[in-house]
């Protein structure tokens, strides 16, 4: 990847690490599907305050229908259908369970990066891979469930769905600005969900939702402004096999921020597993810097 991607993904993973951890208190006593739905919105708001306030700052678009195509297809399986087959699918499973899957997507990112994208990738990022999958299994103590669940399956087509998104997303990062992207993907993925709160009755939470709540949204709004900013701005210079699986990386750092604040040892568990994570992505690049000078190394 070009060296100014590099940064960015980084960014977007450390702002992932917060994400999820200050989501974990938000969430708490919001409607999921509620939260999502104003999360989703005020972030698409926020992008097109933006573009009308910086001048340089712009939505870029092609005379080609199947471009509006591509976007309106980001809204649909980046933006809405996953976010409501998470969150149900959550509470017809365990967290473990739900965890492991979800953090399974850098692999299924790698194979559709391979089959569309037309990436190649060396033997580190497979050595690698299954450094941080048997991290995740250690981190979380998963046992693979005798049969999957409808929770379990709801999550993994949520998974599935966000890797042929950031699959889609990078394709169409070629010809098109990372903020038009952005505005499909937050604001009408956003209106989708609003939909379906109506016709689900989730958007009547409204009613309980008080000043706390708004503070919530409003802080997790800002964060997951930060992230869909870097991370695409990112993703249209950086291989997404690359960036899927330093993603994962968002992980050992919510552990650390859990740590901070509530001054909980964590378990020898999540510490063995957060390492293997750790080493996993130094595998990954310390390949790749024996065999190459460090600027061929983040073109990578």
């Amino acid at each position: 990847m070009k060296i100014k991607g590099f940064p960015l993904i980084l960014s977007a993973t450390i702002i992932s690490g917060f994400s999820v951890f200050i989501n974990g208190y938000a969430i708490t006593n919001i409607n999921p599907v509620l939260f999502t739905c104003l999360k989703n919105i005020s972030v698409g708001l926020a992008i097109l305050l933006i573009i009308f306030a910086f001048k340089k700052t712009k939505l870029t678009f092609t005379e080609s229908k199947s471009e509006y195509i591509k976007l309106l297809i980001i809204s649909v399986i980046g933006g809405s259908i996953p976010f409501i087959l998470f969150f149900k699918g959550l509470a017809l499973t365990n967290a473990s369970n739900g965890a492991f899957i979800q953090k399974t997507m850098f692999v299924i990112s790698a194979i559709l990066a391979i089959k569309f994208l037309k990436e190649k990738i060396n033997w580190n990022y497979y050595l690698a891979g299954i450094l941080i999958l048997i991290g995740n299994v250690i981190a979380l103590k998963f046992l693979p469930p005798l049969v999957f669940g409808w929770g379990d399956l709801m999550i993994l087509g949520a998974t599935i769905l966000w890797a042929f998104e950031n699959t889609l997303s990078k394709y169409v990062l070629k010809n098109i600005s990372a903020n038009t992207v952005i505005l499909f993907r937050m604001f009408g993925g956003g209106l989708i969900i609003l939909a379906y709160s109506f016709i689900s009755g989730d958007f009547f939470a409204i009613s309980k939702l008080n000043g706390t709540g708004i503070f919530w949204i409003f802080i997790t709004s800002f964060i997951l402004l930060t992230y869909v900013m870097t991370w695409y701005s990112g993703l249209k210079t950086v291989k997404l096999s690359t960036a899927s699986i330093i993603l994962v990386l968002a992980s050992p750092i919510t552990t650390l921020l859990s740590f901070i604040v509530t001054q909980k040892i964590p378990s020898i568990n999540m510490n063995i597993g957060n390492l293997l994570i750790i080493l996993g992505i130094v595998v990954l690049f310390y390949a790749k810097y024996r065999k190459e000078k460090v600027p061929n190394i983040i073109e990578q």
